[in-house]
């Protein structure tokens, strides 16, 4: 099994610090949150993306994807109303396509729950068409690069819409498209109070990625989720993505948290 840690962990670090340190930790790689390279990936140049990922490539790590894509520019939504936001975000997510190519990454995985919203007044069926029609460029792009995006369920109050892994199954099977795929995540999985093991066999055709933390909001191991019955699981469903360390806690601190979250995911091998 390979093991990744999300790059908004070392906050305050440089890319070039957070890397070497997931290095040097023991990590194969390191999932990028777009917005903490730059509000607009537009602006990236050619070269700015050589850097990015020459600083993964001088430790040793790589950049197996993109998470949490569309928290910045402001105002961006897969489901408004307005056609011309809706456009522009697809076109967005379009562009994010390519960076994850340009960084050498393969997955992309789609939460930013406040861009996919049913909206005051609006019906779950239209947020659900709004939505299909918003990722299918994307994922047009994705395929001819190799690349898949995950549609990640998210629990509520996080979320009003694409709550479950059935939803997301039910959304890709609607796309019948070859890059559209869904992630599994502890915390939104123990939200479907089924056992884990059990939900990862059930969906593990549509699963291309692995997000590991605990309800409690911290990394593996540092709460009351047991990952040994989950990596069996994995194991038994011939898995062969990344586990990706992603805490929304990063208490007491960024290295322990990277460290401690590694050794006790290996523990339970």
């Amino acid at each position: 099994m390979k093991f990744a840690i999300c790059n908004e962990v070392f906050q305050g670090w440089t890319w070039d610090a957070a890397c070497q340190f997931a290095a040097q930790s023991g990590y194969d790689g390191i999932e990028l949150a777009p917005f903490t390279l730059t509000p607009d990936i537009r602006t990236l140049s050619a070269e700015d993306r050589v850097d990015v990922r020459a600083s993964a490539a001088k430790y040793g790590i790589e950049i197996m994807g993109l998470h949490w894509l569309l928290v910045s520019p402001p105002g961006l939504s897969l489901t408004t109303a307005d056609p011309a936001v809706r456009r522009e975000t697809a076109s967005y997510l379009r562009s994010l396509v390519e960076l994850c190519s340009d960084l050498g990454g393969r997955v992309m995985t789609l939460g930013s729950p406040k861009q996919r919203r049913v909206e005051e007044g609006e019906t779950v069926e239209t947020t659900r068409e709004r939505f299909l029609e918003g990722v299918r460029p994307a994922l047009d792009g994705a395929y001819e690069l190799g690349i898949v995006i995950c549609l990640e369920p998210l629990p509520p109050p996080e979320s009003n819409f694409l709550f479950t892994l059935a939803e997301a199954r039910s959304l890709i099977e609607s796309l019948n498209h070859p890059a559209a795929k869904t992630n599994f995540d502890i915390k939104s999985a123990c939200w479907e109070n089924r056992p884990l093991p059990e939900l990862f066999l059930e969906f593990a055709p549509h699963i291309a990625h692995f997000h590991a933390n605990d309800t409690n909001l911290r990394g593996p191991g540092f709460g009351d989720t047991d990952y040994r019955p989950i990596l069996k699981g994995l194991h038994q469903a011939g898995y062969e993505g990344y586990i990706s360390v992603e805490p929304f806690d990063y208490s007491p601190d960024p290295q322990t948290v990277a460290v401690k979250s590694l050794e006790y995911l290996k523990s339970c091998i």
